[in-house]
């Protein structure tokens, strides 16, 4: 009989889940989706491979219900970080910094070579859980307008852009003054791109992320602490 790994049979199933997709996340930062298998997830979590299909039917229903998680968390986060600022530019300032800081500690591997490693329906379900951050930031941008603050412009073809800056360019440093200077000028970047004035302002302090990444300082150098948005 299986060890059950809670005090109660739900409780032992969403810690399952939770190993599993520790293990694929784990597994999918060192080689592609297409060269995991359900036994390498299996094993990584410490689970036998029967316990993977008791949760989920094949590799790429594993990989959809892992992603419904990561974006869940990620809204949550990003949603946390804008919550108590209206002002949409200042909204604007975090949603880009958050999202530099806060992809680094979340897997959305919806582009390639990911989407040509799974179905075509699987490939269309990975790129739909995007929308949601896609309709916070048309939200803000539509604020934006509506206040006179940009000029007008068709957030279906801004958000793309914006993303592709945000996300596509090189890592978000971890050195603290280098890591700084970098969202400096992202913000500045993505600001001018859609046609906003730099506040003079510094970016409003907002909670930290619950994502770690490594640092250095006094905490030592590897160790975890929250990453902060300034």
């Amino acid at each position: 009989m299986p060890k059950i790994l809670g005090s109660s049979l739900a409780e032992h199933r969403e810690r399952t889940r939770t190993a599993l997709f520790e293990a694929l996340s784990e597994l999918m930062s060192r080689r592609s989706f297409d060269k995991i298998t359900l036994s390498d997830v299996a094993n990584h979590a410490g689970v036998g491979r029967t316990a993977v299909y008791n949760h989920f039917a094949d590799k790429e229903d594993l990989l959809l219900a892992f992603m419904e998680h990561e974006a869940g968390r990620y809204a949550e986060e990003l949603s946390r970080a804008l919550a108590g600022t209206q002002d949409p530019i200042d909204r604007l300032r975090i949603y880009v910094r958050q999202q530099a800081l806060i992809a680094r500690h979340f897997h959305f591997p919806t582009s390639e070579p990911l989407a040509s490693s799974v179905s075509q329906g699987t490939a269309g379900r990975l790129r739909a859980h995007g929308a949601l951050l896609a309709q916070m930031l048309s939200t803000i941008l539509t604020d934006a307008m509506d206040r006179g603050l940009i000029p007008a412009q068709d957030p279906e073809q801004v958000i793309p852009l914006i993303h592709a800056t945000v996300m596509g360019g090189r890592p978000t440093p971890t050195d603290p003054e280098r890591r700084r200077a970098y969202l400096d000028s992202l913000d500045a970047f993505v600001l001018r791109a859609v046609g906003a004035r730099q506040p003079a302002h510094a970016v409003p302090t907002i909670a930290r992320p619950h994502a770690t990444e490594p640092v250095e300082g006094p905490d030592g150098p590897g160790s975890l602490r929250h990453s902060a948005v300034g």
